[in-house]
């Protein structure tokens, strides 16, 4: 990797779980009744045809790990699991009461926070109650993170009971310094003892999240990492870049100091590193950051150009609709994007008074529809065309203009219809997905709203 196109290219850029970004959705003509239509919407043009997925968010944890940038409340009071429950099962009520036949569920995936703090009886409860409303499609997926220090074999053979087959358990980085810092501390015994459990009970896909550019973190410090993880051999993998936001965390993130975070061509060093050990170790490169084994349904999905990109990550097959459910979850209707309250008790408050708990939202133009395409394309795999006159928009032609410079740094290739990124510019796929992001270009932000690009 060239110095100098780490210098060139490492800005202040977005991750592109959605487009348009958070910070760029018209909260103000957004309403609950926009919102109710548009899923409605999406609801009848896809429940029989591929069905719906649903994200349910458990925040609380136990302890703060300073790297997290998710909506999470720390608490060792564990009275607080049923109603939650309970809230999150009346929310999935008022959902159900508008659709106009029993929603067929392809994907659910549990995060957080840390979903394994709830006992495994409380999320049998939660699933069963959610499945009681609805049918699961032929080829359904459910999905949950599991903290390894607090993950049993009761939670892991009670959700594969329930149709769970794939588990992702957070490493991060098993150097001690590194989980010190980042208040983490967890031994790789303690993953391998619930990777081996997964194993024997029968899950199909574990995957491991790795964190590159960790305070303290060291070239040795991944390389020793990945190593240790490829000796449990997981069958995918994250492989993610360290956001180092304090002006958004605060405090939790001030537990070291800036110059104790690699940076730039340091901080770049350590993925390119550690994505040629993960090559070598037999994992193939799919969307940005991540990884997996030839046989894993993820890679299959990516040579398939089936791989698809929301809220929750990559997934293997797309859905138009996705509810989030719980407090601060994103929901997605492929028209529309909404949020949850992201305070508890509001949140509470707005179920009680039988509301959906939407707090924000945006609904999408044809102009914005258009670009989240090329986005899309882009993340998942790491081409775009526009040779489909729908795939056109006015300001393309500037676009392109503006990516030669990238053109001839080697990142990327223009064709008469398409776009194609290049192995070198892999590494550098949300600055080209940042020429396409009109609403961005159009108003610069005056402060820093998001991580470094590399």
């Amino acid at each position: 990797m060239s110095i100098s196109l780490v210098q060139k290219y490492n800005v202040p850029g977005p991750r592109y779980t959605s487009y348009p970004t958070v910070p760029y959705w018209d909260e103000e003509s957004f309403s609950d009744s926009q919102w109710q239509q548009t899923f409605l919407q999406s609801f009848k043009e896809s429940n029989t045809s591929e069905g719906i997925s649903l994200y349910i968010h458990l925040p609380f944890c136990e302890s703060l790990c300073t790297f997290c940038g998710c909506h999470k409340r720390i608490t060792k009071r564990h009275e607080v699991e049923h109603p939650y429950i309970e809230a999150v099962l009346k929310e999935w009520d008022l959902y159900c009461n508008l659709f106009s036949e029993k929603p067929i569920i392809k994907e659910i995936h549990l995060g957080g926070g840390t979903p394994t703090f709830f006992s495994p009886e409380n999320l049998e409860r939660l699933i069963t109650g959610i499945l009681r409303k609805a049918k699961r499609a032929n080829e359904y997926e459910f999905s949950f993170e599991g903290h390894p220090n607090n993950t049993t074999r009761e939670h892991l053979q009670k959700l594969y009971d329930l149709g769970f087959r794939r588990v992702s358990f957070g490493v991060q980085d098993y150097a001690e310094k590194v989980q010190t810092a980042i208040h983490r501390n967890q031994p790789f015994h303690n993953v391998a003892k619930v990777t081996f459990w997964a194993k024997e009970i029968g899950y199909t896909s574990i995957s491991h999240d790795l964190v590159f550019g960790l305070p303290f973190q060291t070239l040795d410090n991944v390389i020793d990492t990945i190593e240790k993880t490829n000796s449990l051999s997981p069958n995918r993998l994250a492989f993610y870049s360290y956001a180092h936001v304090p002006w958004i965390k605060g405090n939790g993130q001030r537990g070291f100091k800036d110059e104790d975070v690699p940076k730039d061509d340091e901080k770049r060093q350590l993925y390119e590193v550690g994505k040629a050990l993960l090559s070598e170790k037999g994992y193939h490169e799919i969307g940005m950051d991540h990884f997996a084994l030839a046989d894993d349904a993820m890679y299959k999905a990516f040579k398939a150009g089936k791989l698809h990109r929301n809220f929750m990550g990559y997934t293997a097959s797309k859905t138009q609709l996705m509810i989030g459910l719980g407090v601060s979850s994103i929901s997605d209707s492929w028209y529309a994007f909404a949020q949850n309250e992201k305070e508890l008790e509001t949140y509470y408050a707005r179920l009680n008074n039988n509301e959906l708990p939407v707090y924000r939202g945006h609904v999408l133009s044809e102009e914005d529809l258009i670009i989240r395409r090329h986005i899309l394309n882009l993340m998942c795999q790491f081409e775009t065309s526009w040779k489909d006159d729908n795939l056109y928009f006015r300001e393309l032609p500037e676009v392109l203009r503006q990516l030669h410079e990238m053109e001839n740094d080697g990142l990327l290739l223009i064709q008469p219809n398409s776009l194609v990124v290049t192995e070198k510019g892999k590494a550098f796929v949300r600055n080209i997905c940042m020429a396409f992001d009109l609403r961005l270009k159009r108003k610069t932000p005056q402060n820093q709203l998001f991580s470094m690009t590399v």
